[in-house]
C-alpha cells in the first residue's frame, strides 16, 4: 500500500518536466530506481497493456547504469511486469526497440550530463513519450509514494520475468533499410563519439560490426572507447569548445566531413571539410528536402516540424518544395507530439535532434547523419558547398543572460521593440517566450526571448539577412536585457 500524499518523498528535483536526471547516489540510487520502475508499470505500462506486460530498457556508458537498469527492472517485475533488458544501447536504440517490439521503454541516460548524473528516459508502446502532462507528474508522485512506504508487490507466481537480449544488429539493418548507402561515392568521415554511445552504434551501422556489408565509407574513429567519466571532453557537442578535436581532425585526415555525437548519440552534429560546423538549422533544410522529394513521389502531401529557433531558411526552402511547415516549441515533447499529430514526414530543432515519422515519430541522430552522407555521396561537390544553399542568413546562436529580475528585463524588451514600434511591421508571438520579427521588412531580422525553466536566465536568438544588421539587433536586445548590470 502507498502512504498518504502528505509523507510522499518530494521528487520534483529528479523527475522534470520530460524526464528523469539527477546526481548519482544522492537523487538518483537503486532505491529511487526501484520506486520509479513499479510507479512507471503501475501508471503507464499495466492501464495500456492488451496481454501480458512487458517493458524493454537499455542504458548507455555510465558506470552506475547496471546497478540502476537491475533496481528498475526489480521494481517493474515487482508489479507483475516482464522486463527484457537488452544492455548498452543509444536512445534511438532504445526508441527502435520500444517501436519495433510495440512495448514501452526506459532508457538510462544522462545524455551530454556530466559523469556523476544519470538520468531515464521513458516512452510508452512505438517510442511515444511520456512528459509532465502525459503520466510522468504521475509516475513521480507514485514513486515518492513508494519510497515513503514500500513498493506493493504481486504474489510470486504473478511476478514479472527478467531476460536479456540484444537488439544491436535489427537496429543497424533497420536505419540501412531507410537510408541506402551502398551506391554513394568513397567518403572519408571522422566521428566524434566523445566516449559516448557513438563508439557502439557508428561501428555496427556505418560499418561491419553488426555483421553488415561494408559501406563506401573510410570511417576514422575517435573516442569511441564507452567511459562514463568522459575524459576527454563532454559529450556536449553543442558547446563549441567540444568540437574542437573534431574539426582539427577533418582536417589533418583531410576528411570529406565529421559527424559528432552527444553522450547518448541520439544528437549528431556536422563539420565540413574545412572543419567548420554546418548549423542544424541546415540539416535540417538538407534532411527535410530530401523527406519531402520522397513523399512527393509517392504521391503525398509532405509535412515538415520545426522549432521556433530554427532558422528562416527551413521554411523558405521547404515551402518552396511543397511542404506544408509547422512552428513549434522548443523541446522535444512538443515536437514529437506535432509529429504524430501532422503525420509530419520529418521534423528538425536547434539543438540537432532530427525526428523522423519512418522512426517512429522519434529523434535519431544517426540516421539523420545516413540523410546527410546520402546527399553528400550522392552528388560531386565538398561539403560546404553542398551545405552554403542551407545557411543563407547570419545568426547569433543562443545566448545566455543571467538576470536579477527576469520579468523586468523582458518588459524592457517589449515596450522597446513592441510597445514603441505601433503598427509596423513587426510581429510579435507568445508561442514560446517572445518572439519578434521584422522578417516582411526591411532590414530582415527576428529575434526569440525565452526564459529558463531552472534557472534566472533570459535565453537570446537572433537571425538576419545579413551579419551587420544581426549584430546590432543582437547587441540592442542584450543592453536592455543586461540594464542593471546583469550578464
Amino acid at each position: 500500500m502507498t502512504s498518504p500524499a502528505a509523507d510522499r518523498v518530494d521528487l520534483t528535483a529528479l523527475i522534470k518536466a520530460y524526464d528523469v536526471r539527477g546526481l548519482v547516489p544522492a537523487e538518483l540510487n537503486p532505491s529511487v530506481a526501484r520506486a520509479i520502475g513499479a510507479a512507471f508499470a503501475d501508471v503507464v505500462v499495466l492501464p495500456e497493456a492488451t496481454a501480458r506486460p512487458r517493458v524493454v530498457v537499455a542504458n548507455d556508458m555510465r558506470p552506475s547504469g547496471p546497478e540502476l537498469v537491475a533496481a528498475f527492472a526489480d521494481g517493474l517485475a515487482a508489479r507483475g511486469v516482464d522486463v527484457l533488458l537488452i544492455g548498452l544501447a543509444s536512445t534511438d536504440g532504445l526508441y527502435f526497440a520500444s517501436g519495433s517490439l510495440g512495448i514501452p521503454g526506459a532508457m538510462f541516460t544522462a545524455s551530454h550530463n556530466p559523469a556523476q548524473y544519470n538520468g531515464i528516459k521513458l516512452c510508452r508502446a512505438g517510442a511515444r513519450p511520456v512528459g509532465q502532462d502525459s503520466g510522468l507528474t504521475t509516475v513521480r508522485e507514485l514513486a515518492g509514494d513508494y519510497l515513503a512506504g514500500s513498493v506493493p508487490e504481486v504474489e510470486a507466481a504473478q511476478r514479472g520475468s527478467v531476460e536479456e537480449g540484444d537488439l544491436l544488429a535489427e537496429y543497424a539493418s533497420f536505419l540501412r533499410s531507410l537510408v541506402d548507402l551502398s551506391g554513394i561515392r568513397p567518403l572519408k568521415v571522422v566521428v566524434d563519439a566523445g566516449n559516448g554511445m557513438g563508439g557502439f552504434t557508428a561501428p555496427a551501422v556505418l560499418g561491419t560490426g553488426a555483421g553488415l556489408p561494408e559501406l563506401p565509407l573510410d570511417i576514422v574513429p575517435l573516442y569511441f572507447e564507452l567511459d562514463g567519466t568522459f575524459p576527454n571532453h563532454e559529450a556536449n557537442p553543442l558547446e563549441p569548445e567540444n568540437l574542437r578535436d573534431l574539426q582539427a581532425a577533418v582536417v589533418e585526415h583531410d576528411a570529406d566531413l565529421g559527424l559528432a555525437f552527444d553522450g547518448d548519440a541520439d544528437r549528431c552534429f556536422v563539420i565540413d571539410e574545412h572543419g567548420d560546423p554546418v548549423s542544424p538549422s541546415a540539416i535540417t533544410a538538407l534532411v527535410g528536402l530530401r523527406e519531402v522529394e520522397r513523399e512527393r513521389a509517392a504521391g503525398r502531401t509532405p509535412t515538415v516540424i520545426h522549432n521556433l529557433i530554427t532558422s528562416q531558411v527551413v521554411p523558405d526552402l521547404l515551402k518552396a518544395a511543397g511542404a506544408t511547415t509547422v512552428r513549434t516549441r522548443v523541446g522535444h515533447s512538443f515536437i514529437k507530439a506535432e509529429m504524430a499529430q501532422n503525420d509530419a514526414v520529418f521534423g528538425g530543432e536547434h539543438s540537432a535532434h532530427y525526428y523522423f515519422r519512418d522512426f517512429f515519430f522519434a529523434d535519431t541522430g544517426m540516421l539523420a547523419a545516413m540523410h546527410v552522407l546520402a546527399a553528400l555521396g550522392g552528388q560531386p561537390h565538398p561539403l560546404s558547398a553542398l551545405a552554403e544553399q542551407f545557411q543563407p542568413y547570419s545568426a547569433s546562436g543562443e545566448i545566455n543572460s543571467r538576470v536579477a529580475d527576469v520579468a523586468a528585463a523582458r518588459a524592457r524588451v517589449v515596450e522597446a521593440y513592441v510597445t514603441q514600434q505601433g503598427a509596423g511591421p513587426v510581429q510579435v508571438d507568445e508561442l514560446d517566450g517572445l518572439t519578434v520579427s521584422h522578417w516582411d521588412g526591411q532590414p530582415q531580422w527576428w529575434f526569440n526571448l525565452r526564459a529558463s525553466n531552472t534557472e534566472p536566465l533570459l535565453r537570446l536568438n537572433v537571425e538576419a539577412a545579413d551579419e551587420d544588421i544581426m549584430e546590432k539587433v543582437r547587441d540592442d536586445v542584450l543592453a536592455l536585457v543586461r540594464q542593471d548590470g546583469e550578464g
